[in-house]
């Protein structure tokens, strides 16, 4: 502010030397003059006198304004910084990728799912189930539209058939010519393609655009993982290095397909980043030091056809893996509560921007906690059921078995979300201040010499 201005806001009256109340005047005697004398201060008789105006303060002239302008932009100085950081990690991550490829991987179709000689079929279930455990189900017009007896297994005999249902079975030639056939699955072809249809016309038309790059990026995302972690998984490569590669290469496609070549995306990746090198670090001790087993049947089945699979480097990149999404979600809502704040105040300072921008966090890190506990809680849900059932205590049951898994899985990618927090705020808190405040400091100066 210049001198003159300074002249000028002294001579403009206060807001509380505007305030008058009639209620508390005395009527004055009026005067010879036929009008009520003012007293040198400036008010009337019987008035309360007016309280000084304060001295003004010009040190915090600009400190608490509030501008809503375009979004702030960093320093050039910081994004060169930021692309120095990132791009070294996804190049690390490509070398590792191509070093790491797995070329010896067992190809796709080892585990039959069909008997020899057998064909595959689809039909409607046509009438109720029979006493020999057998099923009339109508095949479809391409083979033939004709009725036949389907065997079914007893588990899913008992969950429950009705008229209309679609299922897959299976056509096994036996002696004599003739043929059996034999339930294998539920034909679910056609309500979960109307779900995942209906999923992503819904999120391309609230999200338009970005929407329709985050399916992209998911896409991307899903090939990544089919292509690379599955294979080096089934070849017995380093855990902590599949899971540090295939996390920062689905990262960089997702975040800058999904919201753009942005320095608030950068932000964002740099705190994920982060956040999944310390949640791999911890995954890897806690995986080794709880001694946890996972004994699916799956694993158990994989080990037997391929020897070279660990079940620790499942585990961990399970780990891993399972809180790329709501890690993603954290940063990249923290990034941009920090762009908020600075948009609608540009003066704040890093650890104002940072404390204000931590209020935000909090709340999300309460409700986000809930949200991982309670997924784990859903998709282990049978388990805790048969688990309640066990006559040990309740420390006992939760530090046992899959039980153990599914703890240290939820508090391995709770302890990483907490982390990633307050490291992706104070992130963008520097990256919007540092190399900027110098910049206003130095037109506020230039403003009053003016």
């Amino acid at each position: 502010m210049s001198f003159d201005d300074q002249q000028h806001t002294e001579l403009l009256p206060t807001r509380a030397s505007r305030r008058t109340d009639a209620r508390q005047y005395e009527p004055a005697e009026p005067s010879g003059h036929g009008f009520t004398p003012v007293t040198p201060g400036g008010h009337y008789p019987g008035a309360p006198e007016p309280e000084p105006d304060p001295e003004p303060d010009y040190s915090h002239s600009h400190g608490h304004s509030h501008s809503h302008g375009p979004a702030p932009r960093a320093s050039r100085g910081v994004r060169i910084v930021l692309a120095v950081l990132l791009i070294p990690m996804l190049i690390a991550s490509a070398v590792g990728m191509y070093l790491l490829w797995p070329t010896d991987a067992p190809p796709r179709g080892t585990i039959p799912t069909v008997a020899e000689g057998a064909e595959i079929l689809t039909g409607t279930v046509v009438g109720p189930l029979e006493e020999d455990g057998s099923l009339p189900v109508q095949l479809d017009d391409k083979f033939g539209g004709e009725t036949v007896d389907v065997m079914m297994s007893a588990e899913y005999a008992q969950a429950g058939i009705e008229d209309g249902d679609r299922m897959r079975f299976q056509e096994i030639p036996i002696e004599d010519g003739q043929t059996t056939f034999v339930f294998q699955d539920f034909e679910r072809t056609f309500p979960i393609g109307i779900m995942a249809l209906g999923y992503a016309l819904l999120v391309v038309l609230v999200a338009r655009w970005r929407g329709f790059a985050s399916l992209i990026g998911l896409a991307v995302s899903f090939g990544v993982i089919v292509l690379f972690t599955l294979p080096a998984l089934l070849t017995g490569t380093e855990p902590i290095a599949t899971a540090l590669i295939t996390s920062i290469v689905v990262m960089f496609v997702v975040l800058y397909v999904a919201h753009g070549f942005t320095t608030r995306t950068s932000t964002a990746l740099l705190g994920t980043v982060i956040g999944l090198v310390l949640t791999t670090l911890l995954a890897d001790w806690a995986v080794n030091s709880t001694n946890i087993l996972m004994l699916d049947e799956y694993l158990i089945q994989l080990g037997m056809i391929e020897p070279r699979i660990s079940m620790r480097a499942v585990i961990l990149c399970g780990m891993v893996l399972a809180g790329l999404g709501v890690l993603n979600d954290v940063t990249i809502t923290q990034a941009s509560a920090v762009w908020e704040l600075k948009t609608v105040n540009p003066n704040l300072g890093v650890w104002e921007l940072f404390h204000r921008g931590m209020r935000i966090g909090r709340d999300h890190i309460a409700s986000t906690v809930y949200t991982i506990t309670f997924a784990y809680l859903g998709a282990a849900l049978p388990m805790l059921m048969m688990v309640s059932l066990i006559d040990q205590d309740i420390v006992a049951t939760l530090t046992s078995g899959e039980i153990a898994v599914e703890v240290v899985r939820t508090l391995i990618g709770s302890i990483g979300l907490v982390l990633a927090i307050p490291i992706t705020t104070m992130i963008g808190a520097m990256v919007l201040t540092i190399g900027r405040q110098e910049n206003v400091t130095v037109r506020s100066s230039s403003a009053d010499i003016a």
